[in-house]
């Protein structure tokens, strides 16, 4: 009952959000919640949740997405594609500005590039079809692929591509350039202020290249670490938005019935979060895919759906989102079944040897989830340690491939040569990357086949390699699937015009304005 009467709230609320135009009033100052406080706001460098809502709003890409994945113009005001699908030219837009006041050319395209090759967890797999970067004056970037790429123009988002100010960066430590703290973008807004543990300050690019936008003055996005906190924040006023995930699941439905209170489930649709449990290929229990198998077994991921998660979300089938392009159900099917498991970890010769189990450390519900699943393994035997550590903890504990088992989610981006083979493909094994192939899962063939659906055509050659790509890893459980997540964004009615891209909060205060 839950869910239906949330999910039929967030149809009518969205319907209204996005009902009939209004002028956008200009001033005023938008008061959000940031959850967790991001490790730092240099997307090129991270890119977890946190990070890019914030920098969203400071960097920018080439392009934009609608929410049907549409490409639109971003810094990049037109583009071109060859009739044989390899040479991609962008027209840059005019005028643009870094936030110092330097121009924006296609220089810093090129240089990003082979920044992001360096630094970035999804741009290394996103760009292994280029084969070089033209820039024949300041405002034309030519993109030419050693072969046809079909997703090649879904790359471009900011968090997936932010584009990097040459003259700062170049010939630099990029990990220790100093700018990484006064991050320096072309977007909207420009960062202000940080008091760690407090708040984050984000303020009107007067300069920016859209006319008329921004329209806010000030973006506070306020660090508020217990959950409880966040909430009465929303209630009392303090804070007028919670970004998906900023306050507990089961704090939704209560703060969803408050008056003039809006909530969308908009503005998910690129990302399609997916959750999982990495599990260590490498050595220890979960190096035995029988013990793998056994942990799918043992997990309740219904119990989780409907009583940590209120309902929202799916149970994930495997590797892809039900959401994206590509995605089959005909998988082994893993139900809950103690029994089954105890039998595979048998079957894998598990003597009860410690295995450790690292939580996301996102807040309430992410605790409540992991103490579910560790009460779910002992109750077939397994032998858990939970390691509890904060978020640059986390970061560091699953880069360094120091975990047993960890909770983690990803985005997908819409097509599975962006967002799936990433996690599983063998060259995409990186030491110090919490984003890619953390588990050290290695088999050639799906290498083979993530490589050939990238790049096969038409589309029904590239369902029938991702679907034989489902079907291995659903078998070889390299990492243990859990939910589809769902996560509303809940705003007081007045503020408008938030969520109008497929990536929500992410860039979505380029377009926001407060009803006065």
């Amino acid at each position: 009952m839950l869910k239906n009467s949330l999910i039929g709230l967030i149809a009518v609320c969205g319907f209204a959000i996005s009902a009939a135009a209004q002028t956008p009033k200009t001033g005023g100052v938008a008061n959000v919640i940031i959850q967790p406080e991001p490790p730092s706001l240099m997307v090129g460098l991270v890119q977890n949740g946190p990070t890019q809502m914030v920098a969203g709003n400071i960097y920018e890409g080439l392009l934009r997405y609608s929410p049907k994945l549409e490409p639109l113009p971003g810094l990049a005001e037109s583009w071109t594609v060859s009739a044989d699908a390899k040479t991609y030219t962008f027209k840059l837009k005019p005028g643009v500005k870094w936030h110092d006041g330097k121009p924006f050319t296609s220089a810093d395209v090129a240089f990003t590039i082979e920044f992001l090759k360096q630094t970035h967890a999804r741009a290394r797999g996103n760009l292994v079809q280029l084969e070089k970067v033209e820039t024949p004056d300041a405002a034309t970037v030519v993109f030419t692929l050693k072969q046809p790429f079909g997703p090649f123009l879904g790359i471009f988002e900011v968090g997936s591509m932010p584009m990097v100010p040459r003259h700062i960066y170049e010939g630099t430590d990029f990990k220790t350039n100093p700018a990484n703290n006064t991050p320096i973008g072309t977007g909207p807004y420009m960062f202000k202020e940080w008091q760690k543990g407090s708040f984050i300050k984000l303020v009107k690019n007067p300069d920016y290249h859209v006319k008329g936008k921004p329209n806010l003055d000030e973006i506070y996005w306020h660090v508020i670490p217990d959950a409880a906190a966040r909430a009465v924040a929303f209630e009392t006023g303090k804070v007028d938005i919670l970004p998906g995930g900023s306050v507990e699941n089961f704090d939704v439905p209560r703060l969803s019935k408050l008056k003039d209170v809006c909530v969308t489930g908009k503005g998910w649709e690129f990302f399609s979060p997916l959750s999982w449990l990495w599990l260590n290929n490498r050595s220890g229990p979960t190096a035995n895919k029988a013990f793998r198998q056994a942990l799918m077994y043992a997990i309740d991921r219904d119990f989780a759906k409907n009583v940590i998660w209120n309902g929202l979300g799916k149970v994930a089938t495997g590797p892809s989102s039900s959401a994206i392009r590509f995605y089959t159900d005909d998988v082994p099917k893993y139900t809950l079944n103690p029994t089954k498991a105890k039998a595979l970890l048998k079957e894998a010769g598990y003597k009860g040897e410690k295995v450790r189990l690292l939580p996301l450390p996102y807040g309430e519900t992410w605790q409540r989830w992991a103490e579910a699943v560790r009460q779910n393994l002992q109750d077939v035997g397994i032998n858990v340690e939970m390691v509890a550590t904060d978020v640059p903890g986390w970061n560091q504990k699953t880069s360094e491939w120091d975990f047993d088992i960890a909770f983690t989610y990803l985005y997908q981006y819409g097509d599975p040569a962006l967002g799936v083979g990433r996690n599983y493909v063998s060259s995409q094994i990186a030491k110090g990357s919490p984003f890619n192939n953390v588990e050290g899962y290695s088999n050639p063939e799906i290498d083979r086949l993530f490589a050939e659906g990238a790049v096969a055509v038409p589309d029904s050659k590239r369902m029938e390699l991702y679907t034989k790509a489902q079907k291995i890893l659903v078998e070889d459980v390299p990492v243990a699937w859990q939910l589809e997540l769902a996560f509303p964004t809940i705003t007081r009615c007045k503020v408008k015009d938030l969520i109008t891209t497929a990536i929500g909060v992410n860039d979505g205060f380029r377009d926001a304005w407060i009803d006065k």
